[in-house]
């Protein structure tokens, strides 16, 4: 590990604080060309700080750089880039107002007698889509205010890779991806791999880790814990298993993340009746108070637009929403069986909602959910301003109280309650959105992709949160695209396919093949009954 023949990479003793806050702390590491070396920790763990130095946003407090064996100090990113170092951010500084062509190519335009070469400019961006494999994936000429997470994401891989490269970074790369221009990517990986470039991968996703990476280094707090090669060989007696990497991760054992305690559900919060819009198709079932319901399947099911329109945020054409959140009139008898009368909610925008007592914490939370320039206190109030209002004043003291409130319940880890919500980790700016709506008291929390781009320590949290939520009575309503986690979370699990419901399975028969095969019945051109039964046949089996 320490040949400079082989060592493209040598991080010694590296160290980086922030007012105050030590963010690395004398971190040893390595990485050989011809390798994918997986960099893991929980958020917080400085991992992206590790980068920031590494590009030359940061400059270390202490240690050095050594690449390919001679030291090296990056005063700006532009010498890294010069190095041969490239740094692949989760989140794409795109130029808005130019073509992707020279989003790629930006600083190294062609040119032709002295005049910017357009003909040029889009026969190299041609050749390089196909030399890298994303052929036919990205039009030159589109603005970058035009392109989607997914193409913003594949142009900063591609303006990575023009010129020289010897050391590349990812940093979450396929957060924003589909399946497959995930399997382009890792393709690309491999050929770069092949070609003797050293690759840090960072992400949360273990699937991802065991798939490409051959080694497996691991930060916590800011310290290097250790690594370990994935595969057997190279003096490991075995293969590298999840459990001893989250173990690595966070110092303890997550075997007993979705512990959930057996409970009876209350009334019917919730009932879609045959809902129907441009996106989803006679959608019909229940959520209950108390009771976790997972929505489950493919990309393109239709569950985040089945969340809008519960939401209020789109329109449904046909079909109904029944709410029965409403509470009982003071002093009146409770309803036999504690059933609830149903009335029919006309949603015309996400207000309606919420004063019914429907919250959403949406998938895309950095656009969607958080004013990001805004502080924690800003954020975490935001659902119940109408609350804390005195004469059109927002009384300050009984704000600041129920947000210190929530945030010390969530454990959002933050310097000040004034702090910026930006400057936070994934996980904590999650744990905000979660605070919003646990101070706004919900009926129905929906929780679309609530884990998304969060390490496995803040995980174990948010599914603590939620198994709390249902025990206070609070109905939710949880999509996720991880099946062991929709699974491990849930009561009871909706499936979808194309807009449509295919099935629903209790948490006691559900498995990843039941719900598979569920999620793919129009794929299989058989009814969706008759796929649970096979489905349940084969995991009896």
């Amino acid at each position: 590990m320490n040949d400079a023949a082989t060592t493209a990479l040598t991080l010694e003793g590296v160290s980086k604080g922030f007012s105050g806050v030590q963010a690395l702390s004398g971190v040893t590491l390595a990485c050989r060309a011809g390798e994918v070396l997986a960099l893991m920790g929980e958020n917080g763990a400085g991992k992206s700080t590790l980068l920031k130095v590494l590009s030359g946003d940061h400059q270390p407090d202490a240690g050095r750089i050594l690449v390919e064996g001679t030291p090296r100090v990056f005063r700006t990113p532009a010498e890294a880039h010069r190095a041969g170092v490239r740094v692949i951010y989760q989140e794409p500084e795109i130029i808005p107002h130019v073509s992707v062509a020279e989003n790629v190519y930006v600083g190294a335009l062609p040119h032709r007698f002295h005049w910017f070469d357009r003909r040029g400019l889009l026969r190299r961006f041609h050749e390089d889509l196909e030399r890298f494999g994303f052929s036919g994936m990205l039009d030159p000429e589109l603005r970058g205010n035009q392109l989607s997470a997914a193409h913003r994401q594949l142009v900063e891989i591609l303006r990575a890779l023009v010129g020289d490269v010897r050391i590349l970074a990812f940093d979450e790369p396929t957060s924003s991806l589909a399946e497959g221009e995930t399997d382009v990517l890792f393709a690309l990986i491999e050929r770069l791999r092949a070609s003797g470039v050293a690759i840090i991968y960072v992400s949360h996703r273990m699937q991802e880790i065991f798939r490409i990476a051959d080694r497996v280094a691991v930060l916590r707090d800011g310290r290097y814990v250790g690594d370990r090669p994935v595969r057997a060989g190279r003096g490991e007696p075995a293969e590298l298993t999840e459990d001893e990497v989250v173990r690595m991760m966070v110092g303890r054992d997550l075997s007993a993340m979705y512990v959930r305690e057996p409970h009876a559900p209350g009334h019917v919060v919730l009932s879609l009746d045959r809902v129907t819009n441009a996106d989803v198709h006679g959608v019909s079932f229940e959520v209950r108070a108390g009771e976790i319901v997972g929505l489950a399947g493919l990309v393109g099911a239709g569950r985040t637009e089945l969340a809008r329109a519960i939401f209020g945020d789109v329109p449904i054409d046909s079909g109904r929403i029944l709410w029965g959140g409403d509470d009982p009139p003071p002093g009146g008898d409770a309803p036999p069986g504690g059933a609830r009368p149903l009335r029919e909610l006309h949603l015309q925008s996400p207000r309606d909602a919420i004063r019914a007592g429907i919250g959403l914490a949406p998938e895309e939370r950095k656009t969607e959910a958080l004013l990001m320039k805004r502080s924690v206190r800003d954020n975490t109030s935001l659902a119940v301003l109408d609350q804390l209002r005195r004469f059109r004043f927002i009384r300050g003291d009984l704000e600041r109280d129920l947000v210190r409130e929530y945030a010390s319940k969530l454990r959002v880890r933050t310097p000040s309650l004034e702090r910026e919500v930006r400057t936070l980790s994934g996980g904590n700016q999650q744990k905000v959105v979660l605070a919003r709506w646990l101070a706004r008291r919900p009926k129905l929390l929906i929780l679309d992709e609530p884990t998304r781009g969060v390490d496995v320590g803040v995980k174990a949290e948010i599914y603590a949160i939620i198994a709390e939520l249902a025990r206070e009575g609070i109905a939710v309503l949880v999509i996720s695209s991880d099946l062991p986690e929709v699974i491990g979370l849930s009561d009871r699990i909706v499936v979808m396919h194309c807009g449509r419901v295919t099935g629903e399975v209790h948490r006691s028969e559900a498995t990843e093949e039941r719900i598979m095969a569920l999620a793919m019945a129009d794929y299989l051109k058989v009814p969706a009954a008759s796929v649970s039964a096979r489905a349940q046949q084969e995991g009896a089996s």
